[in-house]
């Protein structure tokens, strides 16, 4: 699984989501890493560490619409029964938010308790933020109300 010239060794295969099918082999009881496709040059290394283990697909919100993400993402829940998924994304892209968003969307959609992470690249680290911190981020009254607070 090596990646492209000069993007680092161990990087998984360009796969993207919309392009997968939801009840494909390689989805069932499997953990699924969805992560910003600009990953794999801006941080080769985080992405290879990320993925190891995982079934990772690339998505790119500049390209691909937030619904459609949405949608594939419920119907490989439902569908593909996958063991868990983790997002990762660039922190402070107003794109790849909307990764978060699409993920918690689609788990509200179901209904499922699937397990999901959400991981931010910032300057070459890696944080974890929780599904209240996508929720909040979504209602920007509630932000305004948090810094006010402070």
């Amino acid at each position: 699984m090596a990646g492209g010239p000069g993007l680092g060794a161990g990087l998984p295969e360009l796969r993207h989501l919309l392009s997968t099918s939801v009840t494909s082999r390689d989805v069932r009881g499997r953990e699924i890493l969805i992560y910003s496709e600009c990953l794999r040059a801006e941080w080769p290394e985080i992405l290879a560490r990320e993925a190891e283990g995982r079934l990772a697909l690339a998505v790119c919100l500049e390209r691909e619409h937030i619904s459609h993400i949405t949608a594939k993402l419920a119907t490989m829940m439902v569908m593909g029964k996958p063991a868990g998924i983790t997002a990762l994304t660039v922190d402070g892209s107003p794109h790849c938010v909307q990764v978060h968003f699409a993920l918690q969307q689609a788990l509200r959609i179901t209904g499922l308790s699937l397990p999901v992470r959400h991981l931010v690249v910032e300057k070459g680290a890696v944080y974890e933020v929780g599904p209240e911190a996508i929720r909040t981020a979504r209602h920007l009254s509630e932000v305004v109300s948090l810094m006010r607070k402070r």
